[in-house]
């Protein structure tokens, strides 16, 4: 008897590893994949629900691959293929990648005598419903070293591009979506400034 329990018992957890091992392949192959969490998925496990029995705070998986905060990366020169990331739209923000498109394309970086090559410099805001900036936004990063004029400069220029920005128009559905979400924008000025200084 009690090695017909032993066998029973192996049986079990034979097929507990393999319907885990499975489920890990399928999490791997499709990482924005709408299939339910089961107890027996491998980590990390995106639910497309929240379930009574999770013991922590719930995030269900969202219909597009961006995190609860939006994070965008501007470089004062685009990358070639990236052309048309940087192309204002044409028509009222309709989705998180309208509203990026319209914040690349509206930087402008400080005059290459006052910038410094490499400067990097984050900050963090929010929208209202109405596609208003709803406070200043909130430095939260610059490159270490840099001189305290040079960080002035580089925000005013942030602040001058957002103002110049201003109002986005979102549709009803962004607008809803995005009141009061953080947004951090990464500014890289990538210009080559030696080169820029040596033309004529």
């Amino acid at each position: 008897m009690l090695r017909l329990i032993a066998i029973c018992l192996i049986g079990i957890t034979i097929g507990i590893n393999a319907a885990d091992a499975q489920s890990r392949r399928q999490i791997d192959a499709t990482p924005f994949s709408h299939a339910p969490c089961s107890v027996l998925d491998g980590q990390p496990c995106m639910p497309s629900f929240c379930s009574v029995f999770n013991d922590g705070p719930c995030i269900p998986e969202i219909d597009y691959p961006y995190g609860q905060n939006l994070q965008l990366t501007i470089e004062s020169v685009p990358p070639k293929d990236q052309a048309a990331k940087y192309r204002k739209p044409d028509h009222d923000l309709d989705s998180i990648g309208d509203l990026f498109a319209a914040l690349r394309s509206c930087w402008t970086p400080p005059p290459a005598d006052s910038a410094r090559e490499g400067m990097q410099m984050s900050v963090r805001f929010s929208f209202k419903r109405s596609g208003e900036i709803i406070a200043a936004p909130r430095l939260t990063f610059a490159t270490a070293g840099v001189p305290a004029d040079t960080r002035a400069i580089y925000l005013k220029a942030i602040n001058a591009s957002l103002d110049a920005c201003k109002p986005l128009k979102f549709t009803g559905e962004l607008g809803g979506a995005l009141a009061g979400r953080p947004i951090a924008i990464r500014y890289v000025d990538n210009r080559d400034l030696k080169k820029q200084a040596e033309k004529p």
